[in-house]
């Protein structure tokens, strides 16, 4: 069973402006709202490629309800905590000329210590050996910074594998928990390891770096020039596919689901290299955080091809 925890969701909204700028005035073509936040978006393309996903959370107020309503509908188990205040919105500007995506990021509805502790155990009580949970997205107002490292313990200690998706502290203190598996991309790395990683080759090694303290598996994220699987035995390179860009918001996230489904499915190497590529660039395919259709990802898998380092 693939869980996904989004500790800090948001209902996303995502508008284009043609030749955004700021200090003046702009006008918006077109408008579209997603429940989203990493672990939510995550579910949505584990969907779309035809598993299932239980979705843990926190959500609250009008915002909150929202959410909850527009994922009724999709293959996936909606088990939200609710808390006081209001879910936070994003507000997402995609500039077609230019060919920009900007993010503006609500903080977020402040998070007891009870609250989190209460949604992990609800969390262990659930998991079986074997299990997957995604730990993904930004940590609410007030969480402990070492939230990731004390769920990534205690899911490991249950038999379950952790696929861990953050930034900043949250990366950082998450790591400490030896996941199975990260998705940094080049910035989060060089932050997670104090240095400035500017080559394949200092990306290559950071995340060697990274497998002798325990942790499985690092998938490094290039933007536009594509991937790197570094495994124990391995290091496998990926070029990005050359597709139309819409917005690049959530690729990450279809990365890791498609991650999580093949690890699920005990896909191949092979089969998992050419998943996990194809969802993250039919994503940048999609407006907004919406998960593309499976007949684009198994079309675009035909056009992966990857060599090892």
């Amino acid at each position: 069973m693939i869980y996904t925890v989004t500790l800090n969701p948001a209902l996303d909204k995502t508008v284009e402006i043609p030749s955004f700028t700021t200090d003046g005035v702009n006008r918006i073509t077109s408008i579209r709202t997603d429940p989203g936040g990493k672990g939510i978006n995550v579910s949505k393309v584990v969907a779309a490629l035809g598993s299932t996903s239980r979705v843990l959370g926190i959500l609250g107020g009008s915002t909150g309800q929202m959410i909850s309503e527009a994922l009724s509908g999709l293959n996936m188990t909606c088990d939200f905590l609710p808390v006081e205040g209001n879910t936070r919105i994003n507000l997402k500007v995609v500039d077609p000329i230019a060919h920009t995506s900007t993010e503006i990021n609500e903080p977020g509805v402040p998070v007891d210590p009870a609250t989190l502790q209460s949604l992990l155990d609800h969390l262990l009580r659930l998991l079986r050996h074997d299990d997957i949970v995604v730990l993904a997205g930004s940590l609410p107002v007030n969480a402990p910074a070492d939230t990731y490292r004390v769920w990534g313990d205690a899911c490991r200690e249950k038999g379950a594998k952790v696929i861990l998706d953050s930034d900043g502290a949250g990366m950082v203190e998450g790591v400490k928990a030896k996941p199975f598996l990260i998705k940094p991309n080049s910035e989060e790395l060089s932050h997670l390891m104090g240095r400035a990683l500017d080559s394949q080759q200092e990306l290559t090694a950071a995340a060697r770096e990274l497998l002798q303290t325990g942790v499985q598996k690092v998938i490094v994220s290039m933007g536009s020039r594509g991937m790197l699987h570094v495994l124990p035995e391995q290091t496998i390179f990926v070029p990005g596919l050359r597709v139309p860009v819409k917005d690049t918001v959530g690729a990450g996230d279809a990365v890791i689901a498609a991650l999580a489904v093949a690890e699920e499915r005990g896909l191949t190497l092979e089969e998992t290299l050419r998943l996990s590529t194809a969802a993250g660039a039919a994503s940048v395919m999609c407006t907004g955080t919406q998960a593309a259709s499976l007949e684009t990802i198994q079309q675009l898998m035909e056009q992966v091809t990857y060599r090892e380092l």
